[in-house]
């Protein structure tokens, strides 16, 4: 199963505030829509609520602490392994890991691949993408917009 993080991160690798979106990029949530529809969502319980609903035609599942959280169209899961477990039920659909700065971290491991929107801007946040290194991954494309760029990494080939 492809696990991919996908985020939209600032050049000083802030991805929020914890209380609303920095910035608003109407060709990026566009992209966001068409690549993650069809396919598995994995948020944590606050960006999910950030969110303020479900979002159509993707498999949500939420992951949560709280042992008594539900909401509506959702399913829960108390860990990143768990998330993972139930999303490998659809193996043949991708897993976008979609955040918060907890949930990033703790797939880390996991990853397959990562689908970056790097945002051309350093605005204050308490909430940061983990560090991209290139003894870990290795940038395979990129596409330039008027302020941010669409960029895709795959894990970067280990020395033998």
């Amino acid at each position: 199963m492809r696990i991919v993080a996908i985020a939209a991160v600032a050049d000083n690798g802030v991805i929020g505030s914890g209380d609303d979106m920095l910035w608003h990029l109407p060709e990026d949530f566009r992209r966001f829509k068409e690549v993650t529809t069809g396919n598995t969502l994995v948020f944590g319980r606050r960006t999910h609520e950030q969110i303020g609903r479900t979002l159509p035609n993707r498999r949500i599942i939420v992951v949560t602490r709280d042992p008594d959280w539900s909401d509506d169209g959702v399913e829960v899961a108390h860990s990143i392994e768990e998330a993972l477990d139930l999303a490998a039920q659809t193996p043949e659909k991708i897993c976008y890991i979609g955040g918060g700065a907890e949930i990033y971290e703790a797939a880390w491991p996991y990853l397959t691949e990562l689908d970056i929107t790097h945002v051309h801007q350093e605005p204050e946040g308490a909430a940061t993408f983990p560090l991209l290194s290139v003894r870990e991954w290795t940038e395979i494309s990129r596409e330039p917009r008027q302020g941010f760029d669409f960029t895709q990494y795959r894990p970067t080939p280990r020395a033998s």
